[in-house]
This record gives C-alpha cells, sequence and structure tokens, in this order.
C-alpha cells in the first residue's frame, strides 16, 4: 500500500458570493482573526503528514502564491525590530513545500482535480476543498480519513458528515450502509439532490483520499449538475470499492457568508490573546440595538 503523500486543494473559483470583497483578492485569503482562510487547509495538510501540496489557481489568484512565498524585505524588515516569533512564523510559510498549476477555466471541482494528473502520478492522494475549514482538537480531519484509508487496504475514502435535511441539495450525497462505526459501504452518489430524491442526509464535505484510477473517470465523465464536470459524478463511476468516513470535527463553509462569520467569532473565542476580551463585548453587546441601526 502507498503512502498518501501529495494533496491538492482546488482554488480556482471566482467567489462571487463574497463582492465586493473578492474582486480583486482571492476569497481563499479573506482572513479568519488573522490568518488566511487557505493556511488553516493547508496546515491541516501538513499536520496530517502530508509531504508535498499542489494549490489549484486560476486568474486573480496571486496572493496565494505570495502568500507561501519569501518575502526578504519583510524578513528583513522583522529581524531590523526584533520581532522572532513574527519573523518564525513568515519563513516557517515558506518552507512549506507548495507548488501551483491554473485552471484555465472554469469547468467544475472534476476538471480542476484532473489538472493535478501529472503531479500525482500512480499514488494514492488527498483533496481538501479551498471552501471548507475543520477544526479539531485533537486528530486533525484529513488525518482521519488518511487513517481510514490505510485501514480498509487502501480504497477511496469520502470525508462525510449528516446535514440537516434543507441542506441535501446543496451537497453531494451518499447512499449506502454503516459497516463499522463512522464508516459507511458507499453504493451510491447523487450530486445535490432535490430532497425528495436524496437517499440519506450524509453529506461528502470538503475531504476526499483518492485513488489514481480517478483520472480515467474523469477524463470520460460528462458535464453534470451546473454544466460542469462533477468530481462527485467521476466517483460514482469507479468500479472500485468507496467508504465514506463520518469524521469528527467542527466544519465551516467558508464559501458562505454566514458560514464565514460563525467561523470568525468561533476562531475568535479560541485564540488565546482575544477570547476573554472578545467574550466580554459578545456578552454586553445589544444585540437588537444594532441590529435596528440597520
Amino acid at each position: 500500500m502507498k503512502k498518501v503523500r501529495k494533496a491538492v486543494i482546488p482554488a480556482a473559483g471566482f467567489g462571487t458570493r463574497f463582492l465586493p470583497a473578492t474582486k480583486a483578492q482571492p476569497k481563499e485569503m479573506l482572513p479568519i482573526v488573522d490568518t488566511p482562510t487557505i493556511q488553516y487547509i493547508v496546515q491541516e495538510a501538513i499536520d496530517s503528514g502530508i509531504e508535498d501540496i499542489l494549490i489549484i489557481t486560476g486568474r486573480n489568484k496571486r496572493a496565494i502564491e505570495d502568500h507561501f512565498d519569501t518575502s526578504v524585505e519583510l524578513e528583513q524588515l522583522l529581524q531590523q525590530q526584533g520581532k522572532k516569533q513574527h519573523l518564525d512564523m513568515v519563513r516557517n510559510l515558506a518552507n512549506i513545500k507548495v507548488h501551483y498549476i491554473r485552471q484555465k477555466s472554469a469547468r467544475g471541482l472534476g476538471d480542476a482535480i484532473y489538472c493535478a494528473k501529472s503531479f500525482i502520478g500512480d499514488e494514492p492522494f488527498a483533496v481538501l476543498l479551498g471552501d471548507d475549514v475543520v477544526y479539531n482538537t485533537h486528530t486533525p480531519c484529513l488525518k482521519q480519513l488518511i487513517d481510514c484509508h490505510y485501514a480498509h487496504d487502501g480504497v477511496t475514502i469520502l470525508g462525510t458528515q449528516f446535514v440537516a435535511p434543507e441542506k441535501v441539495s446543496s451537497y453531494g450525497i451518499v447512499s449506502g450502509r454503516e459497516i463499522e462505526p463512522n464508516v459507511y459501504e458507499v453504493a451510491g452518489l447523487v450530486e445535490k439532490p432535490p430532497l425528495e430524491y436524496a437517499p440519506s442526509n450524509l453529506a461528502v464535505l470538503g475531504r476526499y483520499i483518492l485513488t489514481p484510477d480517478i483520472f480515467d473517470e474523469l477524463e470520460k465523465t460528462p458535464q453534470g449538475a451546473g454544466n460542469e464536470i462533477q468530481l462527485t459524478d467521476a466517483i460514482a463511476r469507479l468500479s472500485s470499492r468507496i467508504l465514506a468516513y463520518s469524521y469528527e470535527g467542527v466544519r465551516y463553509d467558508i464559501g458562505d457568508r454566514l458560514g464565514y462569520l460563525k467561523a470568525t467569532v468561533e476562531y475568535g473565542l479560541r485564540n488565546p490573546q482575544l477570547a476573554e476580551a472578545f467574550k466580554n463585548y459578545l456578552q454586553e453587546l445589544d444585540i437588537d440595538a444594532v441590529m435596528n441601526e440597520s
């Protein structure tokens, strides 16, 4: 069984739900407190044992590359100011092995993953969506999936969680049966079904361990929902065994404005330097008065 060494992070979308903030900057660079969204995702990959990361970018995504690049002028300034902690942080970011490739046109998640074919070769690999941040106090979300992949003979693993019935039409939905705690044998996948046609409320959410045979299926997969090449459709065509793992952790949909606000508030309350003052502010805030000002 080959080790899962590589990860792919699709980050080529336009982020139209966050306009005008995303007109000139990538949505993946929107900060949660003081850290860009994509840095949380990259750190999860590293904490899970990933050695090489490929970020699929598009137009107006140069800020992502700059973020993980060396900044000589900034390092010199921090050194002169004696800000060692900040200097170490900036240098550590530049030491992460990140590669980039551009998705030439917005043809969907499946097409974005297909762009990674040469980078992946014949190895299993991880996919972490650039819209999804998962908070864990113990085992990183991706590490949970990798462990499941190793425990079940290196098969494809879908990261899933149960969602509210009214949300099923927003996700790929799994049909199947539970074979052990949190692990489901996948019988089928439906991309964004209406509630009345959904086989369950177990949704595929932002994390995957895929085997290289996915590229053959992506090459043959026609356009699906939204006239895009859907990764879910290609996975459903695989002849090999597929498992869904219901991972532990608090997931935030950063591509959604409410999800982004929830992440900002909850990460702010977890920040040891801000937590007490921020908690006091929230407790003292007259919410109705603020809402009536709008």
